[in-house]
C-alpha cells in the first residue's frame, strides 16, 4: 500500500494502520530527531510526540509533498522546539550556525554499538553545529533530495547546499551512512507501542 492509501484509511477511522507508517519511517524519523537534538537522551520522547502530532493532523495532509517529507518536517519541528526549550541554542540563525555543543561524551546508544568506527563517526557528526548536522543527516544518511530537505527544514535549497558543503568539509572523512544513528528493533517496538497506546486512549 502507498503512504497515501494508508493515510486515507487512518483518516477514515482505521487507526491501527498508523503502526504501518511508524514502522516504515521509524529509522528516518529517529535519525532526523537525533541529528537536531545532538544526543540520544530525549530522542524517543520527541519521536513519540512527533508521531502523535502527525496523527492528530493527518486530515491536513493533502499529498502535495511526499508523506515521508511531511512526517520528517513534523519530527524536525518537534525536535527543534524541544532543543530550543532545553538549551535555547536555536534562538537565532547566527547562534545555530556557530554553536558547537559539547556532545562528545558517550551515551547509551554508543555503548551498544558493535563498531568503534561507527561510534567515532557519530561523535564527529554530533559535534557539528545543529544546522549543519541536520542537513547532513537528511541528505547523506536518509537520502532526501535537496528540495525535500529544504521543505523539511523550511529553508531555501541554496542554504541546504551551503550547509551540506560546510558539514562535509568539517568532517573531512567519508561517512559510513548506513551505520549512522541506527534505531534497533527493540526501540522501534517500544516507540510504536507507546504511540499506539496513546492513540487508543484518545
Amino acid at each position: 500500500m502507498t503512504d497515501e492509501e494508508i493515510v486515507a484509511r487512518i483518516v477514515a477511522g482505521d487507526s491501527a494502520m498508523f503502526e504501518v507508517l511508524m514502522r516504515r519511517y521509524n529509522q528516518r524519523v529517529y535519525r532526523a530527531v537525533r541529528a537536531v537534538l545532538g544526543s540520544d537522551d530525549e530522542a524517543e520522547d520527541v519521536m513519540q510526540q512527533a508521531y502523535l502530532n502527525a496523527y492528530r493532523n493527518l486530515h491536513q495532509f493533502e499529498g502535495r509533498a511526499q508523506f515521508s517529507t511531511w512526517l520528517t518536517r513534523i519530527a524536525v519541528n518537534e525536535a527543534i522546539a524541544r532543543r530550543k526549550h532545553d538549551t535555547n541554542v536555536m534562538a537565532g540563525e547566527d547562534d545555530v550556525m556557530n554553536q558547537i555543543a559539547d556532545e562528545q561524551r558517550p551515551n547509551p546508544e554508543q555503548h551498544t554499538m558493535t563498531s568503534e568506527l561507527r561510534a567515532m563517526l557519530e561523535r564527529e557528526v554530533a559535534a557539528l553545529p545543529a544546522a549543519f548536522r541536520t542537513v547532513l543527516v537528511l541528505r547523506d544518511v536518509e537520502g532526501l533530495s535537496t528540495g525535500e530537505t529544504a521543505s523539511c527544514l523550511a529553508i531555501s535549497e541554496d542554504l541546504v547546499k551551503t550547509r551540506l558543503h560546510r558539514a562535509r568539509a568539517a568532517l573531512r572523512e567519508t561517512l559510513g551512512t548506513e551505520s549512522l544513528f541506527t534505531f534497533g528493533n527493540a526501540r522501534c517496538d517500544r516507540v510504536v507501542a507507546n504511540v499506539m497506546a496513546a492513540i487508543a486512549a484518545r
